[in-house]
């Protein structure tokens, strides 16, 4: 399911490369607007839609390779102890709620959000959850030297997340039609929500598996 996920998420991207000047308008109509979702959603059910269709959308080459690159890494150990099913229930449950959380914090946006980065986010709440004391192998910035180093989980995580809700927190308060740029509160709530539903869809015998890594 994770490699169909990716393989998707590829597809998709292709195709918004063939639409040359229509891109724009594909992005607009199939993105999640905060504005216009709070706007149309009581009166065009098809508005319910946009933050599924977002998620599968994406700005350019680095922000599809760096999602895909931490959907690979991560993906693969929650679809193995949450099955098939449920992971794509997970999955997906993640990218809509990530955009809910973005929108309660940036309604007046008129700006798309597009891409899989609150799914993802979901993910990475899960595995800081299951996987706590695994390694992450990662770039560590020392001035002009950037070695490879293995991290925990849970630091590189926990790091993470900081960084995301630092971020988020110097938007508070912005409410110009023109906010837009990384959707902070998407990734915080897709985190949060991650760790939420993991309780609930975790079936119980993978619950009682040790962790081993």
């Amino acid at each position: 399911m994770n490699y169909g996920l990716i393989a998707l998420n590829v597809a998709v991207f292709l195709y918004q490369l063939s639409l040359g000047e229509q891109l724009t308008d594909f992005v607009y109509a199939y993105g999640l607007i905060p504005f216009r979702f709070l706007q149309m959603v009581s009166r065009d059910p098809g508005e319910l839609l946009t933050p599924l269709s977002a998620m599968f959308l994406h700005g350019g080459w680095a922000h599809l390779l760096g999602n895909m690159l931490y959907l690979h890494i991560f993906g693969d150990n929650i679809e193995d102890r949450l099955g098939h099913g449920r992971y794509l229930l997970f999955y997906l449950s993640c990218g809509v709620l990530s955009f809910l959380a973005q929108i309660a914090f940036q309604p007046h946006s008129m700006v798309p959000n597009v891409g899989a980065s609150g799914a993802i986010a979901g993910l990475l709440g899960a595995y800081f959850l299951l996987f706590p004391r695994a390694r992450v192998l990662t770039l560590l910035p020392l001035f002009f030297i950037w070695p490879l180093v293995e991290i925990p989980a849970f630091f590189f995580l926990g790091i993470w997340f900081l960084v995301q809700f630092l971020s988020g927190a110097s938007t508070i308060g912005r409410t110009s039609a023109l906010t837009g740029g990384v959707a902070w509160w998407a990734h915080i709530g897709g985190f949060l929500v991650g760790m939420f539903l993991l309780k609930l869809l975790l079936p119980r015998a993978s619950a009682r598996r040790p962790f081993l890594l």
